[in-house]
């Protein structure tokens, strides 16, 4: 596990945004694996002014984001499907039908979330895959549990997780209680992992999942396993590696 420390957010976008070129750059038919929430949005900032400067081209680049929220509309604003469009897609030259997002309205829910491994190993697999991280430790909605579940499910949110989302919505009532999301043997079937982290509310989880005992109650520690893992963290998300 190789553990980047940057003085602060920008400077972790940055060098999360440095390494998704890297990949596209070298490999022109990219497979990335992409997360929301608020750490990556400066990364997806960075990889805009790439593109636009002509530094990075996303034309035959596919992406399977890591999770949605289960029974919201596409087109509502704190979907991840919205999310991705404003902040990162709408913005590239990336082709639509070459990005993907768990269903978040399905009635053969068990089928949608096999065909959407299925499809990712139809083409090869994830090259590079980024993740945040919740402050129980959990990594795309795989929340704290007594055992590792591995494909593509559905995932009842813990309350954790949804007062922590609540920043997101009108109110807490509002926060989706339940999310598709990739499992953790999905997660750790792609080729490269970039873990971001940033401020101190994450310390503790990242201190769980870097230097913890592996087990299901922190998801995240899992990457331990993980041949090829980067951890951007800026210095307050550092703060309790020392110790």
């Amino acid at each position: 596990m190789n553990i980047i420390i940057v003085d602060n957010y920008e400077e972790m976008s940055k060098k999360a945004a440095s390494i998704i070129m890297s990949c596209v750059v070298l490999k022109p038919n990219s497979v990335l694996g992409l997360a929301t929430g608020s750490t990556p949005l400066g990364m997806y900032k960075e990889l805009v002014k790439a593109y636009k400067r002509g530094d990075v081209d996303f034309s035959n680049v596919l992406s399977f984001n890591l999770d949605e929220y289960y029974g919201i509309n596409k087109d509502n604003s704190q979907s991840y499907n919205y999310y991705m469009n404003e902040n990162f897609f709408k913005h590239i030259n990336i082709k639509k039908e070459n990005t993907f997002i768990p269903s978040s309205k399905i009635e053969d829910l068990d089928q949608a979330c096999k065909y959407y491994d299925q499809i990712i190993n139809k083409h090869g697999g994830i090259d590079i895959q980024v993740l945040g991280i919740g402050q129980n430790g959990h990594i795309g909605f795989n929340e704290p549990d007594s055992k590792f579940v591995g494909e593509t499910h559905l995932v009842n949110l813990k309350e954790d997780t949804i007062n922590a989302n609540a920043r997101f919505f009108s109110s807490v009532d509002e926060v989706p209680k339940k999310a598709i999301s990739m499992g953790i043997k999905s997660i750790m079937k792609a080729k490269k992992i970039v873990l971001l982290a940033s401020g101190e509310s994450k310390a503790h989880a990242i201190y769980s999942a870097v230097k913890g005992d592996i087990t299901p109650e922190v998801p995240a520690s899992i990457l331990q396993l993980h041949p090829d893992v980067t951890v951007i963290l800026d210095r307050e998300a550092a703060m309790m590696l020392s110790k």
